[in-house]
């Protein structure tokens, strides 16, 4: 008894020295600002202030004041506008930063831009080698067109030319027949996709969907080391940085590169938080994948709550795209001189088939992960709503946040199915911005009524993020898939686009706080990380940016030119404006 009577008193005189020798003063303190909390009632304050990587107190300047000490670091922000960190949903940055590692590629806006290309590689590579050319996407050509076989043919005769966007690709004929594709072609992987014929010869026309898989192209690119890509991607997070991104979503993530990011965090040179949703294959046998699954649920980075680096998830790829013609759709297409689609009854092409994609959904929520896949079209929207519905009567699906990613084509009753299970999605704002012109030409106004509806997203309590898909060049605005935040904050609130007089359905427009949200607080619940971050909260890590005007006053054609004055993440300073 008196022994442990000695242990109580020791105990107690060790708390009141460590007490009396904590430091009761702030690190740093910004003050005399408009401080955007993204609290629940959005609040507005004047001061915040940072103790290691957290936020200790957020209010007044009289009252976040009192913590200065000697050693404080004091920032004056004369009246500048503080946000939480910015965060991106979808993001694909270790293929990102290395896109141009062998040599610059152009901003191609024209069919003419491409053959350019195309001649310029054909002067420089020798005869047969590949010349390969990725997400250049049709939608966003002047001329709004794959580049024909013949025009590819005389631009590089004697090259085999691939213009690939994801899974669909337009080839040469030296290039279909290297690949041994032609008029007989099948498929025979167990996999979907097919070639596109001329109804009048059937022959391959060169456009090829969902089957690039069977091209055998060979790059003629250099390869990096991996110092060389360790820097590249450090490179690239700090140009996120400069934009006041603070955390994103890698929404394909593959081994190899999340040991890039580990080697980064281990030599104190990783600026950015990274979410992973960890890429799945939906071809082989359904036990092997299910196996994969199950492997990304027993990874550290998913167990543990790593404050930089954290699993949340697996992505898989369910339909085609928009920009490419192959998004599965509820409607048909139509027949497109634009896409090159013949078939007045093609819907796009469908990844997955039902049967398959039930078991790999429930094996992702039976192991606690989060699914997303690649759904554009509202046919793929409804199939993985389906899903999601089926293995929500057996399991209780809402923790793991399901997810669907892109989610551009909706519909009212996909929004009400998605409040009701708690589903969320990462939608590319920049997307509209981009490609309104060619979506309306092809669908017109009627179905676009629901194409990133996100008002009533917000009206039925579904919580969507904002997002980039970035997997091209570094540079917010030069990337293929822009990647600047206040574009998609912008846009979101215009709904006005390149090339296209007038606004995309202005009833799905966003207020300036809702587009806040959308980028900050949102973003944080689909990566599991709202009681962390994406609010000014004391408690939460200090990620914050100063910019250079008020979003919620300025004139609206001013935002998309927002510059980030100063970027935090843990109280870090990882970039100032110079």
């Amino acid at each position: 008894m008196i022994l442990k009577a000695h242990r109580g008193v020791i105990v107690s005189i060790l708390f009141a020295l460590a007490v009396a020798s904590a430091q009761p003063h702030a690190d740093i303190i910004l003050h005399h600002g408009k401080v955007v909390t993204v609290d629940k009632q959005f609040s507005i304050r004047e001061a915040v202030a940072i103790t290691g990587d957290r936020i200790v107190a957020v209010g007044t300047d009289a009252q976040v004041l009192k913590l200065r000490g000697e050693r404080t670091i004091v920032v004056d922000l004369s009246g500048k506008m503080l946000l939480p960190g910015l965060m991106d949903s979808h993001t694909h940055p270790t293929g990102a930063a290395l896109h141009e590692f062998d040599h610059p590629i152009p901003t191609m806006e024209s069919i003419a831009d491409v053959l350019d290309y195309i001649r310029a590689r054909a002067r420089t590579l020798p005869e047969g080698q590949w010349i390969l050319l990725s997400q250049v996407f049709i939608t966003r050509l002047r001329e709004q067109r794959y580049p024909t076989r013949a025009e590819m043919d005389a631009a590089a005769p004697k090259h085999p030319v691939m213009f690939r966007t994801g899974p669909d690709a337009a080839l040469s004929s030296l290039a279909l027949k290297l690949s041994g594709i032609d008029r007989d072609f099948k498929v025979t992987d167990g996999g979907t996709g097919f070639i596109e014929k001329d109804p009048k010869t059937g022959e391959p026309t060169g456009v090829l969907r969902n089957c690039s898989r069977f091209v055998k192209s060979s790059s003629p690119s250099r390869n990096a080391s991996a110092q060389q890509r360790q820097d590249s991607l450090r490179d690239l997070l700090h140009d996120y940085n400069s934009v006041g991104l603070t955390t994103i979503a890698d929404r394909d993530a593959s081994n190899s590169g999340i040991e890039l990011f580990k080697k980064l965090r281990a030599t104190n040179q990783l600026t950015v938080r990274v979410a992973f949703s960890q890429g799945i294959s939906n071809l082989g046998p359904m036990a092997k994948i299910q196996d994969s699954i199950r492997a990304v649920a027993n990874d550290p980075l998913f167990k543990e709550k790593d404050p930089w680096l954290r699993i949340v998830g697996i992505k898989t790829y369910l339909d085609g795209g928009m920009l490419t013609g192959s998004a599965y759709m509820r409607e048909p297409w139509g027949k497109s001189e634009m896409y090159g689609i013949s078939d007045p009854n093609y819907r796009g092409v469908l990844f997955i088939p039902p049967d398959r994609l039930l078991p790999m959904v429930r094996t992702a929520v039976e192991s606690g992960l989060q699914f997303t896949a690649h759904t554009v079209g509202d046919g793929a929207v409804h199939a993985l709503l389906d899903a999601y519905e089926t293995v929500a009567k057996e399991l209780p699906i809402g923790a793991t946040r399901p997810c669907i990613t892109h989610c551009n084509f909706m519909s009212a009753e996909a929004i009400a199915r998605m409040a009701k299970l708690g589903a969320v999605a990462d939608i590319q704002p920049a997307w509209l911005f981009q490609d309104t012109r060619t979506l309306m030409k092809q669908f017109g106004d009627a179905r676009l009524r629901y194409f990133q509806p996100l008002k009533s997203c917000f009206s039925a309590g579904v919580i969507v993020g904002g997002g980039s898909d970035h997997m091209q060049k570094i540079g917010s605005f030069r990337a293929n898939n822009p990647y600047n935040p206040f574009l998609g904050m912008a846009t979101a609130i215009s709904r006005r686009a390149k090339w296209f007089d007038g606004q995309l359905h202005p009833e799905e427009a966003i207020s300036r706080e809702q587009s806040i949200r959308f980028y900050t607080i949102n973003n944080a619940h689909l990566l599991f990380r709202e009681t962390e971050l994406g609010s000014i909260v004391a408690g939460k890590l200090a990620d914050l940016i100063v910019i250079d005007r008020n979003l919620l006053t300025c004139p609206e054609s001013e935002i998309v030119g927002t510059q980030v004055l100063r970027t935090y993440v843990g109280g870090r300073l990882v970039y100032e404006k110079k």
